[in-house]
């Protein structure tokens, strides 16, 4: 198989994720502190004060994924005793760490000098925290984050998260760091991190336009890398957002689709979808040209809002440092009950003249997968477009079945089409 062909922004993440490993893995020769944290309600830009370098587990899972490795990792956690319920991330970490620890530059990560835990909606975090903080033995910080089960936040629950930031978190991570902290420094951080938002947002919604000149699913997990995981708040995000939007203008402006991993450009999009779900990423090449062959592009995803639902209007604020960083962890898409998330939902297939909602099943996340199939039938009934269900996992290869996974993909492009000739009968 050739290698894949990747879009200029995407080479550039990938340099920058590359960058980040390299900072963890000599952060014994640097002296730097390392944190272990998660995606959704990272505190990256607090982290930053403090000259803590982030190394956030869920991606060295993604990495071990994309690079065939995480099938291992999770045999050997499986034979340590863990369930093959559980999520698979947590059993490529934990499998990682008993075969040697190894990051994707080649070298040993070592050991957090502190585990910070945003508890967002997910909770095989906290779980997952329990078990590295068994082999570590390091401080271990738990921002503890109210779920919106009422679907919305109110200002208790925005006190009650600064009355921890404050009590708890930014004097513990004064304590490991030996750094006191600083407020104008949060402050100037932030505003770089609402600058990136911007452009990212920007990026994003470009997927209204018809060709849509990105895929929001598959390109966009390129796309939101930076933002999402140790770049939030540096002037290195800025600009990277800032090429990607040059990039994304170019091919507005030129009419063209995203670049495919083939080295094609998706023009001809029979169909516009919205995805519900994180993608598979053991077989993320082969899963992603599947819909090429079809000539479908996702014009908008909820995988790509895992770490911030910037779209619906949240900036990170400098002015008010504290309760922005309160305020960003309340508002993760995983940390928002089953109705907010149909209401987010149809108004992506409303807003970006989607064809209909596709749900991507992931096996062993329970975070993503409760729920999911009273999503795709309330958003159908809402949208009058149909949805459809397909069901993988998230880095273990044993629940990836290309036929299978194939076959429901066709019969759903085949339901959209037929929709379509009714639509056209009745008008």
């Amino acid at each position: 198989m050739t290698a894949a062909v990747k879009e200029p922004s995407m080479l550039l993440q990938k340099e920058m994720i590359a960058g980040n490993y390299e900072a963890i893995t000599s952060a014994p020769e640097t002296g730097r502190k390392v944190s272990s944290t998660f995606v959704p309600g990272n505190l990256n830009e607090l982290l930053m004060c403090f000259g803590i370098v982030n190394n956030l587990p869920e991606i060295n899972a993604i990495q071990n994924g994309m690079r065939r490795l995480s099938g291992d990792y999770i045999m050997e956690a499986e034979k340590g005793g863990h369930s093959e319920d559980v999520c698979t991330y947590v059993k490529a970490d934990i499998g990682m760490m008993g075969r040697g620890n190894i990051a994707p530059n080649g070298k040993p990560f070592p050991d957090p000098d502190v585990l910070l835990l945003s508890y967002t909606g997910c909770y095989t975090f906290m779980k997952w925290f329990e078990l590295l903080r068994a082999e570590y033995k390091c401080p271990t910080l738990m921002l503890h984050v109210p779920y919106t089960g009422d679907g919305h936040v109110t200002p208790n629950m925005i006190d009650y998260v600064v009355k921890q930031l404050k009590e708890v978190i930014i004097p513990g991570l004064e304590e490991v760091s030996g750094v006191k902290f600083d407020i104008d420094r949060l402050r100037e951080i932030l505003a770089l991190s609402a600058k990136a938002e911007d452009d990212l947002v920007w990026c994003l919604e470009s997927g209204k336009h018809k060709p849509s000149p990105i895929d929001a699913y598959f390109g966009g997990v390129y796309y939101i890398g930076p933002i999402f995981t140790a770049f939030r708040g540096t002037q290195e995000a800025v600009d990277y957002y800032t090429a990607l939007r040059r990039e994304v203008q170019a091919r507005l402006d030129a009419g063209q689709g995203p670049t495919t991993p083939d080295g094609s450009v998706l023009t001809d999009q029979k169909y516009r979808l919205v995805v519900e779900g994180p993608p598979n990423w053991t077989s993320f090449r082969e899963f992603w040209q599947m819909f090429v062959d079809e000539g479908a592009v996702v014009v908008a995803s909820s995988y790509t809002k895992v770490g911030g639902m910037y779209d619906l209007g949240f900036r990170h604020d400098p002015a008010d440092p504290l309760r922005s960083l309160a305020e960003y962890c309340l508002g993760c898409y995983t940390n928002r009950n089953l109705p907010s998330r149909v209401d987010i939902l149809a108004q992506y297939v409303e807003d970006y003249q989607a064809d209909g909602l596709l749900v991507n099943s992931i096996k062993s996340c329970n975070s993503f997968s409760a729920g999911q199939l009273m999503i795709m039938r309330e958003v159908e009934r809402r949208t009058g477009k149909p949805g459809a269900f397909i069901e993988t996992d998230l880095v273990d290869p044993r629940y990836f079945s290309p036929a299978n996974v194939k076959n429901r993909l066709e019969s759903y492009f085949q339901m959209i089409d037929q929709k379509r000739r009714g639509a056209n009968k009745a008008a």
